[in-house]
């Protein structure tokens, strides 16, 4: 019965906010008031979920720099998390079915984020030109979940190369960002929402200027998941 409440609060609470940001990437072609609502619309999900977020590393980033940033995956929480937590001005990439989700799914496309077809490496490919684009001419930071899918048990999955390859492309500096904590909250292939705390720890930004060879973007790869891997722990 309380699950069933915090799921029909949170419809609520997106088709509102969903709403107001169709309205507000008209008005706004900078996206502030966008981001604005995507900070209102995580911590809404947060409360009514009755979850908490502990954050370590803020001091590792500038909030007005432009990064990649790059976490695990492991639960549908993650992205709220992650929009809550990290105080840059973030896209994220998405896959093409969500664009088909009434109002949500409609904001989405329209907005600063980035559809892609995982199907398709040609529509891969046309996905890291426009978050190149995004980045420079908007200046925002663009999220990606380099595992591609959520882990169905929380265990670090092999990372895919194109968060790399996009990183390398724009120049901006990577950062790898550990989540712990909503696998156990929400984990994959359920609704059932729990109380608890979720962990964040934002690792330094690594630079990618010198990143030139497919080579390079393979040991950054490798880099990054250790990282993760390292900061996972099990609270």
């Amino acid at each position: 019965m309380i699950t069933a409440l915090k799921l029909f609060l949170i419809i609520i609470h997106t088709a509102i906010c969903s709403i107001f940001a169709l309205i507000f990437i008209f008005i706004d072609r900078t996206f502030t008031l966008y981001h604005w609502l995507s900070k209102v619309f995580s911590g809404g999900i947060l409360l009514i979920s009755g979850v908490k977020i502990k954050i370590d590393g803020l001091d590792n980033i500038d909030p007005k720099a432009i990064y990649v940033f790059t976490s695990n995956h492991s639960s549908q929480l993650d992205i709220t998390a992650l929009q809550w937590g990290i105080p840059n001005r973030l896209a994220m990439i998405f896959k093409k079915e969500l664009a088909k989700i009434p109002l949500f799914g409609w904001q989405l496309r329209l907005g600063p984020y980035i559809m892609v077809d995982r199907k398709s490496l040609e529509s891969a490919a046309k996905s890291i030109e426009e978050a190149k684009e995004l980045m420079k001419k908007k200046k925002i930071s663009v999220l990606v979940f380099p595992e591609g899918t959520r882990s169905k048990t929380g265990e670090i999955q092999q990372f895919k190369r194109g968060a790399f390859h996009l990183a390398a492309k724009v120049g901006y500096p990577i950062v790898p960002v550990t989540i712990n904590g909503t696998e156990k909250i929400l984990p994959k292939g359920t609704f059932k929402l729990k109380r608890g705390t979720i962990y964040l720890h934002i690792d330094k930004p690594i630079p990618t200027e010198n990143i030139e060879s497919k080579q390079d973007e393979l040991e950054l790869m490798d880099k990054v998941r250790q990282t993760i891997i390292s900061n996972r722990k099990d609270y």
